[in-house]
């Protein structure tokens, strides 16, 4: 007697097969890249972060992981997220609800400079397991998920744009391109997390950048801005190192 790997709900057949492939596809690993692979896809971030016309672009890029910190833990921490906005300076805005100060507002306030190494940091993680499909599916789901609270026709842009090379590349290209492209995304979001803390420093020097996150979290806290910007270095460098380390096997 023949017997096939579906089941029935209804009238529609679910193909047990293609889910289980599906299921092995996402949650399996995938071969280590070269070693070789590895540093050229540093360099490559390196290249994206460094130069200040390529910063200009790529940028936008840490600012979505950025905003998505706030509205995140905005929402972790039972506040209310009203909604984000990015913009074309690569600056951003995240607005949301509840009380105007505590460990939430505190939180929700930390959140957006420690957001973008934290998530190269995890990235790091999950590629050193050789999970690069996983990787990349999680990438895809959180932007999406991001999307949902985009306010402004430039944030549904980028965001959107971003979501559907993350897709493409996990859906259509070999798994050397896959690799490729999610180890130069986790170590440009290492590089990339260290900069603007830097970038915010210098503003505030010159008189500019005075609400800005550091300043938020002076005010709510009564520690110095001076105190949250070693937060932000710490956070940013010790991730840079974790998480290279992971990337290249170390």
């Amino acid at each position: 007697m023949a017997s096939t790997d579906t089941a029935s709900i209804g009238s529609a057949p679910i193909d047990i097969t293609s889910i289980g492939n599906l299921w092995d596809r996402v949650f399996g690993t995938q071969p280590a890249p070269a070693a070789w692979l590895v540093v050229v896809t540093a360099v490559v971030a390196l290249a994206l972060v460094v130069p200040h016309r390529a910063w200009r672009v790529s940028r936008n890029a840490i600012t979505i992981a950025h905003e998505g910190g706030h509205g995140l833990v905005a929402l972790v921490s039972g506040r209310r997220l009203d909604g984000i906005r990015l913009h074309s300076d690569t600056s951003g805005l995240t607005v949301s609800r509840g009380k105007p100060a505590g460990p939430g507002m505190i939180l929700t306030a930390a959140a957006g400079y420690t957001a973008p190494p934290l998530l190269g940091l995890g990235g790091a993680w999950l590629l050193s397991a050789h999970h690069i499909t996983l990787l990349l599916w999680l990438a895809t789901f959180l932007l999406l998920a991001l999307l949902v609270m985009i306010r402004n026709a430039y944030g549904v842009l980028t965001v959107v744009l971003a979501g559907a090379a993350f897709l493409l590349v996990s859906w259509l290209t070999e798994p050397a391109v896959q690799s490729a492209f999610a180890y130069t995304a986790v170590w440009f979001l290492l590089f990339g997390g260290v900069r603007p803390a830097f970038e915010l420093q210098s503003k505030r020097r010159h008189g500019g950048a005075g609400n800005s996150d550091a300043d938020q979290l002076a005010r709510l806290t009564r520690v110095p801005a001076l105190m949250w910007f070693v937060l932000f270095h710490a956070v940013a460098l010790c991730s840079l190192i974790g998480g290279g380390r992971w990337l290249l096997g170390l």
